[in-house]
């Protein structure tokens, strides 16, 4: 028997007025058959005088501008880094256009955050002006990485000589704005959406898709630079849908593929493996097993913008997802649910979040691609806690002229690798705006000895609603020039600051940055009161540095390494060893000290 309960908290992809209940989809016009979206009535103005979007926790910069507001068609992708002891990188995807409908000077715009200077490098008065073109061509739909010198890797899909083809960039320093080409054309062919991850020894992890939904993964070697390696093709099932993503381990050489079924019912989700930077891959791809996540015989399903996948700092890799409810084939964008998902949790997935709304004031419809809360994103701070950010809309709060509700940004965190979360909790409010497509930064920027800062770009388009080219799909609203915002939130105001009487549930360490040249950070879990101790070996064993010994109490604790010895001389580039003892259980990690 159906659950009751469920079907009555369920509500249908669209608008409660609208002929279909199917999730409805659209692909961003590039080259290839669009997909299908929705118009609507606008409704009656009872927004009143326009009202600035704010934050209600940590302050928001001003980076950027763009009017091209549709910048991913599925899950959120990496549009943020941090490079510790540099800066923070972050794109987006840009134009000034506001007529024509083409965008012709569409690009991928990069802004740098320097740490040294405690300030952005490219600000204009005029918002639209701020940053810098990454591609010498019209560009767009990528992602943004770091490599192992503290530069930004963006990637993006260009048109070539043969059609849709990929590129890669690579800037000539940190922050420097001066940008190196890899092109994809001819060895990775037709091909678009290009999410890339990069490895701990700089390596560079591409994972396209064609127009057909055909996926295929390629890479560039460390000291290649710009061959890109013959691409794996024939990875399947075929997502029917540009769902896919990719992570790649700052610490080894792992690489994963994920994606999301958009074809199925339900609409499942796979992942691929690779522990030795793509040369091999496990033994084919690996459908995940999904939480019993609504009850009843409700269906747990994917949706186009469900995965996310990430490595932490201690090597082990999760993806963040938004669930819907399918009842007899059909899916509800509400309630919906984000889940976290850790092979090395006992309990591997845990629930983040759930957003639902009283049908009866679910009055105007989302946006196509989106539930009612989707698109998550997932990082650390330097003591190893979580944090995760998605963008959620406010079915009361719409925009008048598209009948379209506005979404506001929310963040959740866990002191316990994700198997506890705090209360999903609003950190920036729309106003009259829509802020979307948040993503967060991989490692929050250290505040050492204070607290560390999550950084969150975002879009805050002004008429919530999709422009899209004429003569392919009915746009939602008008293109207008948007600010792009990286809002800072200090993490000590979050449930993992809350949550310090409760205790971690391993023993980890968390080493940050590695390799260094500098200073490391060592964070390091104690799930029980006993004698804690924290050595620095060299290759033959013997001991350069106590950092940690004696009797400690739960929680996380953390102490930096600055390369030198227990006399205080400076140590010999080269390979270390880390071992951090509890009681008579022992955890081992090489350090490696570049000079």
């Amino acid at each position: 028997m159906r659950s009751v309960l469920c079907l009555a908290l369920l509500a249908p992809v669209l608008a409660l007025a609208a002929a279909t209940v199917q999730p409805v989809t659209a692909v961003v016009p590039e080259n290839g058959t669009p997909g299908v979206t929705t118009s609507s009535t606008p409704g009656p103005d009872n927004q009143g005088p326009d009202i600035p979007p704010r934050a209600l926790i940590g302050t928001i910069d001003t980076v950027g501008g763009t009017t091209f507001d549709w910048w991913a068609n599925g899950p959120a992708y990496r549009m943020i880094a941090n490079a510790p002891f540099w800066g923070v990188h972050v794109v987006w995807m840009y134009s000034t256009a506001t007529t024509g409908q083409d965008f012709p000077d569409r690009n991928m715009r990069y802004n740098f955050y320097d740490h040294s200077t405690k300030a952005w490098n490219w600000l204009d008065v005029d918002y639209m002006q701020s940053g810098v073109n990454v591609f010498d061509k019209r560009a767009g739909f990528g992602n943004i990485d770091v490599d192992t010198s503290g530069v930004a890797v963006v990637s993006c899909h260009v048109q070539g000589s043969g059609g849709i083809t990929p590129r890669v960039s690579r800037d000539a320093a940190p922050g420097a704005g001066i940008f190196d080409y890899a092109d994809g054309e001819p060895v990775l062919g037709v091909c678009q959406w290009p999410p890339i991850g990069v490895n701990q020894n700089g390596q560079i992890n591409i994972f396209p898709i064609t127009d057909a939904y055909d996926m295929s993964y390629s890479n560039i070697a460390p000291g290649n630079w710009p061959n890109f390696s013959t691409p794996l093709t024939g990875i399947t099932p075929n997502p029917g849908f540009p769902s896919h993503n990719i992570a790649a381990s700052k610490v080894s050489g792992k690489v994963a593929l994920v994606w999301e079924i958009s074809t199925g019912t339900p609409e499942d989700a796979y992942v691929d493996y690779s522990t030795d930077g793509g040369a091999t891959w496990g033994n084919g791809p690996t459908l995940l097993d999904l939480p019993v996540a609504f009850g009843g015989d409700t269906v747990t399903s994917c949706y186009i913008t469900s995965l996310f996948p990430w490595y932490d700092r201690q090597d082990r890799f999760h993806i963040v997802a938004n669930l819907m409810p399918m009842v007899n084939d059909t899916g509800y964008i509400f309630p919906s649910q984000l889940w976290h998902y850790c092979q090395d949790n006992e309990t591997q997935w845990t629930r983040i979040h759930t957003a639902s709304v009283d049908p009866n004031n679910y009055l105007y419809a989302i946006t196509s691609n989106a539930t009612l809360a989707c698109r998550p994103s997932i990082g650390q701070d330097n003591d190893g806690n979580l944090f995760v950010t998605w963008e959620q809309f406010d079915t009361l709060n719409y925009e008048p002229t598209t009948s379209r509700a506005r979404a506001d940004i929310w963040m959740s965190g866990s002191d316990d690798n994700g198997l506890t979360w705090g209360n999903g909790v609003k950190i920036a409010a729309a106003g009259t705006h829509s802020l979307r497509f948040p993503s967060i930064i991989d490692l929050a920027v250290d505040g050492y000895p204070d607290c560390d800062t999550v950084y969150i770009i975002y879009e805050v388009d002004s008429v919530s609603g999709f422009y899209v080219a004429a003569g392919t799909l009915p746009s939602e609203g008008p293109a207008t020039p948007n600010s792009v915002v990286v809002q800072k939130v200090p993490v000590q105001w979050h449930a993992v600051a809350e949550q310090k009487d409760v205790k971690p549930a391993l023993m980890d360490v968390a080493v940050w940055p590695n390799p260094f040249s500098r200073s490391t950070r060592l964070s390091y879990a104690v799930p029980h009161r006993g004698v804690v101790s924290l050595d620095i070996f060299d290759a033959a064993g013997r001991n350069v540095r106590m950092l940690a010994s004696g009797q400690s109490e739960p929680g996380r604790f953390s102490v930096n390494w600055d390369g030198k010895s227990q006399s205080g001389a400076s140590v010999s580039e080269g390979v270390y060893l880390y071992r951090y003892t509890l009681n008579n259980r022992s955890i081992t990690g090489k350090l490696t000290l570049t000079r």
